[in-house]
């Protein structure tokens, strides 16, 4: 079950999430193209945040870097697509610097979830993932009846199908909980506890603030942009 867009205009050019993205692929494409065999691993070992090493007080910087590290082709992907998917309607509801600053502290959130969940783990953790559950929570808060198209496949057949994003989102951070409470994350290599630290941390931020109100989409008037009529006497 892979989601491959919503229906649900958002109205802005979302620059911030598409800044995020560029971001992103520019960094992995500097690990993967121009850093080279030890350099490479020195590097994302630097950069990546390691529990045991906070816990020692060591590289306090690596909560922020490690959201802008990925490991692979297939990580990036996943979590650029869902970035782009979600990103934009979340950014025009919170607007441009306040949708930044709720992004990287759920992914600050997310990293501490995860260290709390084991601070003497030595596993190497990366990605931007639990930044984006944070932009996963607040879209379930704001918009849990848009619909998403959703791709399934099972061996040679496969549909695209709407589901309500309040599904799409729900199944996800359910798939999330039930893995993080039954495997073994250094084993596994996935941080679960980082996508429900992510998830959790902004759908109650989403609860807490106060948004601007979501702009008129193309096609559409706002009510603001009708001239109001004097009524006669």
């Amino acid at each position: 079950m892979i989601p491959i867009r919503d229906h649900n205009p958002s109205g802005i050019q979302p620059r911030v999430t598409q800044g995020l993205i560029v971001l992103n692929v520019a960094m992995f494409l500097y690990t993967q193209l121009i850093l080279q065999g030890q350099a490479q691993a020195q590097f994302l070992f630097d950069w990546s945040l390691i529990p045991l090493r906070l816990h020692l007080g060591l590289a306090w910087l690596t909560p922020l870097s490690a959201m802008f590290l990925h490991g692979g082709w297939l990580h990036l992907g996943g979590n650029m697509l869902f970035l782009w998917i979600f990103g934009d309607n979340v950014e025009a509801r919170l607007g441009r610097w306040p949708y930044l600053g709720f992004y990287l502290l759920c992914g600050l959130i997310a990293a501490l979830a995860e260290y709390l969940q084991d601070p003497f783990a030595r596993v190497q953790i990366l990605g931007a993932s639990g930044a984006i559950a944070g932009v996963l929570g607040a879209y379930l808060r704001f918009y849990p009846r848009a619909r998403v198209d959703v791709f399934f496949f099972f061996l040679i057949f496969w549909r695209i199908l709407p589901i309500p994003a309040w599904a799409v989102l729900g199944v996800w951070i359910g798939m999330q909980l039930f893995a993080g409470l039954s495997l073994d994350a250094q084993l596994d290599g996935v941080a679960y506890w980082e996508h429900i630290g992510g998830f959790a941390a902004g759908f109650l931020i989403a609860l807490l603030i106060r948004p601007a109100p979501p702009p008129a989409t193309p096609g559409t008037w706002a009510s603001s942009a009708i001239p109001k009529v004097p009524r006669r006497p």
